[in-house]
């Protein structure tokens, strides 16, 4: 018994759907033993890690309108940032991208906002470096 629904097969959607989620879940139990194992050993503690394309992944916590930019502190959380650019028509983020690439000493085609363009949350990507070395500059510059 076929069913339709318009011009569109209801039973060849269900077919395809069920064949898909049952492929799934057999690859996601032979993935789990080898997750475990990277997941262990790469672990980040705090606002600085990497995501699945090597890339470093920096958790912003952005505070727009102070009188300078600076690095307020670093938390489990996020690195707090303070920018001075106003927080209109993407002029913080802008601002923010290029400071953080001048404390990383870094191009700013490498440093580029992943996520929260719109809030004070925000998720930075930094590409040819490491979390180390991040880490080190963020909180020299801190520091300063």
């Amino acid at each position: 018994m076929t069913w339709y629904f318009g011009n569109t097969c209801l039973r060849r959607k269900l077919l395809r759907y069920f064949a898909n989620t049952r492929e799934m879940s057999k690859q996601g139990s032979k993935k789990a033993g080898k997750t475990k194992k990277v997941a262990v050993t790469e672990e980040p503690k705090g606002p600085i890690g990497t995501d699945k394309s090597g890339n470093v992944t920096i958790k912003i916590q952005a505070k727009p309108g102070a009188k300078h930019n600076n690095i307020t502190d670093i938390s489990e959380d996020a690195v707090g940032v303070a920018i001075s650019a106003p927080p209109v028509e993407g002029e913080a983020n802008t601002e923010l991208v290029k400071y953080l690439a001048s404390v990383l000493g870094m191009r700013k085609s490498d440093v580029s906002l992943d996520r929260g363009s719109k809030s004070r949350q925000k998720v930075i990507l930094v590409s040819g470096t490491t979390v180390e070395k991040v880490l080190e500059k963020l909180k020299g510059e801190m520091g300063t």
